[in-house]
C-alpha cells in the first residue's frame, strides 16, 4: 500500500484523536467517518482489533509504510531494553520527525518534503533520506541556501515548545539531537505494548 495522501481529518476521526496535531475539522466531527457516523451500532472491537488499531495509529502518526514499520520493529527487537519503548525511541530518532520536533516544519509531512528536497543538513552534510536515524550528538540544521524559504522562516519564527532531548540554536537555525528520548517524555498517546503483542503473535 502506498503512503496515504488523503484527508488527515478522516484518519484522525478513525482513531478518535487528532494524531496529526490541531485540527478544526476534527473538532467539529469527533466521530468515526462514514455516512452513518455514530448512529451505526458497532461491534465490540476484539483484542486483535485493538492491537492492529494501535499499530495503524503509530504508522499514520509517524508517516511510515507497513514494511518500514516492520523493519523498525525488528530493529527495536534486537536492541536491549523494553521493545515498545525502544520502538517509539527509534521513531522519534528519524530525521523527518526531528525536523518537525525542532519546529523547522509545521507537520511531519512537510518535514519529510523538506528533507527529500535537500533543505536539511546533518553534521554539515545534506541528507535527503527522511528515515535517516540520528545518533546522540548529531546536529540538524537548515541548509544555508534554504534559510530564506517562507515555510521555514514562518515555522521557526513562530515555534513554541521544546523537548528535553533536543537543543535549538535560533541564530544558526540548527538543533542538536542529545539522545533517544525516554517513553514518558514522548507526547504521543500510543500504547506501544499492544503493538509488541501484535507482532509477537
Amino acid at each position: 500500500m502506498a503512503r496515504y495522501l488523503g484527508p488527515k481529518s478522516r484518519i484522525a476521526r478513525k482513531f478518535g484523536e487528532p494524531i496529526f496535531g490541531a485540527d478544526k475539522a476534527f473538532e467539529k466531527k469527533k466521530y468515526p467517518p462514514g455516512m452513518h457516523g455514530l448512529t451505526k451500532k458497532r461491534k465490540k472491537t476484539s483484542e486483535y482489533g485493538l492491537q492492529l488499531l494501535e499499530k495503524q495509529k503509530a504508522k499514520y502518526t509517524y508517516g511510515l509504510l507497513e514494511r518500514q514499520f516492520a523493519v523498525t520493529f525488528e530493529r527495536a527487537l534486537r536492541m536491549q531494553g523494553i521493545t515498545g519503548q525502544i520502538l517509539l525511541g527509534l521513531l522519534e530518532s528519524r530525521l523527518d520527525n526531528v525536523v518537525y520536533r525542532l519546529g523547522i516544519a509545521p507537520t511531519r509531512r512537510a518535514a519529510r518534503q523538506l528533507v527529500g528536497h535537500c533543505h536539511i543538513e546533518v553534521n554539515g552534510e545534506v541528507v535527503n533520506i527522511p528515515s535517516y536515524s540520528l545518533k546522540a550528538g548529531d546536529i540538524v540544521s537548515v541548509r544555508e541556501k534554504s534559510k530564506t524559504l517562507e515555510v521555514i522562516t514562518n515555522c521557526v519564527g513562530s515555534r513554541s515548545g521544546s523537548y528535553s532531548w533536543l537543543e535549538w540554536d535560533q541564530s544558526k537555525m540548527a538543533g542538536k539531537f542529545l539522545n533517544m528520548p525516554e517513553r514518558e517524555l514522548i507526547p504521543e498517546s500510543i500504547k506501544e505494548q499492544l503493538i509488541v503483542e501484535l507482532y509477537s503473535k
